[in-house]
């Protein structure tokens, strides 16, 4: 079962760890001045030690553990959190300077001085930790680091330990994968792995296997200290895993150009390896393991591979080596454009979009750079206003697309001037349809103009209309497709006619909004008088009539109370309507006359009728009221009258008389007021009408039809007083008072 597990020794010397695993007894390279610390476990176990995969598929076949637990805890299975630490185990205060930290403890530390032949050297690392779980690469990292200075100096150490092309060191935080809901990813494609149960190693994650390296001064002795520490606290243990004979005296030639990292070299490009190595040296270089047959310093390379340089110095046995892998990628596939644009004024010469051709040229491709165009392909300069360019001095340009390498490519783009002839346009007609007849409408420009437009034309064309041909030329300020005409009655107005990303035609189109107003065309009312039918019209001279009773002229017949309308058009089509109310009326029937007389001032007339109209009503035929009801009427004789104000009719007015008594007379032979009657009773023969003093004895029975009392008893004047009356009249109807006799 072990054999899918890393085998830890951590019983090698420093010098051991140095100068047997990990440089490997190097002539390119004198090592010396080891040392090693890390954590003193009461069990003799150590922080450090020898690895080797163990046929477990490990990235290094063996190399050196260096690990803030004991070295033996990092062997797999990864069964459970390593979290270990032992008494008086502090941190780095080097290690602390190198990250800007200052809570490190558990640190193991293994260093060592060497002095290189070459003018490079670099070895391969992997970092892994228990902190990758859940969310805490989101917060927590312990920490690394790898020093470098020249051996005796002040200088401040220069830290190896960072993601590479950047001066950021690798912790957690700084390479891990999306933290879904809790931080983006960062450096993810330096991440290594989450690690199952199963994993070689006893940790949650780990970096992928990265390489430390620096240009150094051949023959100048450095001194290097490798050192990790537990940060903040000592749970959640991590490691570094330093690849066996990984060390590497030699010639730098530069950072790997990879797909993966994002820094391939574009297809058709050359690049220079240099592995200049002061002195009257030998060169070998080969591709893929296999010889090239190169002896230059310098190699050109023109395709993909894993190039090695063997340096021979001269009078040594040191073989320095440097080795890259250099991946090319594939320039953009384009697609070459013909942009169409329509010219206002047929000199040649107009305004085009150059943007307009983007997707096509990249063919929609997203992982594509937006194009930039250019006049010519040798120049620095792109056009700095694209959707704006005119066509002054060429016909065509060049649209440059890079992909996510940066690698360029270049698309032909022909400018063209669209010469279709279109037709001139019939005026697009709308009837002012609303209540407020002001000579503007909405038309909706794609059912209204654009069928017309597009007649006769190829299919697959769209329209776009504006308020100027240069507004449609440049395709600025688009009018809705539900447009209100802006100048009143009618305007021009410009369509487009696009195929694609191309100008088929510019057209001028009038909008035209006819005004229907005709007079008298408000809502009337009319009165049907007893049934009898009467004819409604409206005037002569429109194009159509309907009713809403069927008829088809200017006027109709009618004899039945509701509502008639009648639409009415003109030669465009325009319509208008007006409503007729017809309302049912009538003459009046008198049916009776009721009077309360004898009262005076409160004496009142009451008409009683009936009939289907509305009424006013007179007791004279000249003043007439709302009313039936009469008050404050005179003693006299009056004809009523009932007049239907719908102008039906009155009816026969009928006659009657209001009868009272006066309150005094005189009878002194003045010829005025010498004789007491009753005005009108000569109207009502059959009266009885007595007359009593204030004994109730009887005086006189006056004559209706006679001039009335003057006043005697028995032919002799009657001293002034007060006299009561009796009037009995024909219905029975009896009135009392009394009135006085004044001398």
């Amino acid at each position: 079962m072990n054999a899918q597990y890393i085998q830890v020794d951590d019983t090698f010397t420093a010098q051991q760890l140095v100068q047997n695993v990990l440089v490997n007894n190097s002539p390119c390279a004198g090592v010396s001045n080891f040392s090693v610390s890390g954590g003193n476990f009461g069990t003799g176990q150590n922080s450090y030690g020898y690895f080797n995969s163990g046929g477990s598929g490990f990235p290094f076949a063996d190399g050196i553990v260096l690990s803030t637990s004991k070295a033996f805890s990092t062997q797999g299975p990864n069964a459970a959190i390593l979290s270990e630490t032992a008494a008086g185990w502090i941190g780095d205060p080097d290690l602390n300077q190198a990250l800007s930290i200052s809570n490190t403890s558990n640190a193991t530390i293994l260093e060592f001085d060497f002095t290189p032949l070459t003018s490079a050297f670099s070895f391969d690392y992997m970092f892994a930790s228990e902190e990758y779980h859940g969310t805490a690469p989101c917060t927590y990292s312990d920490g690394f680091a790898f020093l470098l200075k020249i051996a005796g100096s002040s200088d401040p150490y220069q830290n190896l330990a960072l993601v590479p092309n950047t001066t950021v060191p690798v912790k957690v935080t700084t390479v891990h994968p999306d933290i879904l809901g809790s931080c983006p990813a960062i450096n993810e494609t330096y991440f290594g792995s989450y690690n199952g149960v199963n994993s070689p190693i006893n940790f949650n994650g780990q970096t992928v296997v990265m390489k430390a390296k620096s240009a150094v001064i051949p023959g100048t002795t450095y001194h290097i200290k490798l050192v990790i520490a537990d940060e903040t606290n000592p749970q959640y243990d991590s490691a570094i895993f330093l690849g066996g004979n990984s060390f590497n005296v030699g010639a730098d030639l530069g950072e790997n150009k990879l797909i993966a990292t994002n820094n391939p070299i574009c297809a058709g490009e050359t690049y220079d390896l240099n592995g200049t190595i002061p002195g009257s040296n030998t060169y070998l270089w080969f591709r893929n393991g296999i010889t090239t047959g190169i002896t230059t310093p310098i190699y050109t390379v023109t395709d993909s591979g894993v190039y090695k340089v063997e340096i021979t110095l001269n009078g040594t046995s040191c073989v320095a080596t440097g080795e890259v892998t250099i991946e090319y990628s594939a320039l953009p596939v384009l697609a070459n454009a013909v942009l169409i644009q329509c010219d206002d004024n047929n000199d040649g010469i107009t305004t085009f979009d150059l943007t307009k051709v983007n997707t096509i040229i990249t063919g929609g491709n997203t992982q594509l750079s937006t194009p930039e165009f250019y006049e010519n392909i040798t120049d620095v300069n792109p056009i700095q206003n694209p959707t704006n360019y005119q066509n002054l001095t060429t016909n065509t340009v060049y649209g440059k697309v890079t992909n996510q390498f940066r690698c360029p490519a270049f698309a032909t783009v022909n400018l063209q001037i669209a010469n279709n002839p279109i037709a001139t346009q019939n005026p697009i007609i709308k009837c002012d349809s609303d209540a407020n007849q002001d000579g503007f409408n909405t038309f909706n420009l794609n059912t209204d103009a654009t069928p017309q437009i597009l007649s006769g034309l190829p299919s697959g064309l769209i329209v776009e209309y504006y308020l100027t041909e240069n507004d449609a030329v440049l395709q600025n300020n688009p009018l809705p497709n539900s447009y209100t005409n802006t100048t009143v009655n009618e305007q021009i107005i410009y369509a487009r006619i696009v195929n694609g990303p191309d100008c088929f035609g510019i057209t001028p189109i009038k909008i035209k909004v006819i005004v229907f107003a005709p007079a008298n065309f408000n809502d009337e009312t009319v009165y049907l008088c007893d049934g009898n039918p009467k004819r409604i019209a409206v005037a002569n001279g429109f194009s159509s009539y309907i009713w809403s009773n069927g008829a088809i002229t200017s006027f109709t017949s009618i004899a039945t109370a509701g509502n008639y309308t009648v639409t009415a058009s003109n030669i465009e089509g325009c319509i208008a309507t007006k409503k007729f109310i017809a309302i049912a009326s009538g003459v009046a029937t008198i049916t009776s006359v009721d009077i309360n007389d004898f009262s005076g001032n409160e004496n009142s007339v009451l008409i009683n009728f009936t009939g289907i109209g509305v009424y006013e009503f007179s007791l004279d035929g000249i003043h007439y009221q709302n009313s039936p009801y009469f008050t404050n009427v005179q003693e006299g004789d009056y004809l009523v009258y009932i007049k239907d104000i719908n102008g039906c009719g009155i009816p026969t007015p009928t006659g009657i008389f209001v009868l009272d008594y006066p309150r005094f007379f005189t009878p002194n032979g003045d010829t005025y007021n010498d004789f007491w009657k009753i005005k009108n009773s000569a109207k009502y023969p059959n009266m009885l009408l007595y007359i009593f003093d204030r004994y109730g004895k009887l005086i006189t029975q006056v004559n209706p039809k006679g001039n009335g009392w003057d006043g005697t008893y028995n032919g002799q004047q009657i001293p002034a007083d007060d006299f009561w009356f009796t009037i009995i009249l024909e219905n029975n109807r009896i009135i009392k008072g009394h009135f006085a006799l004044l001398r």
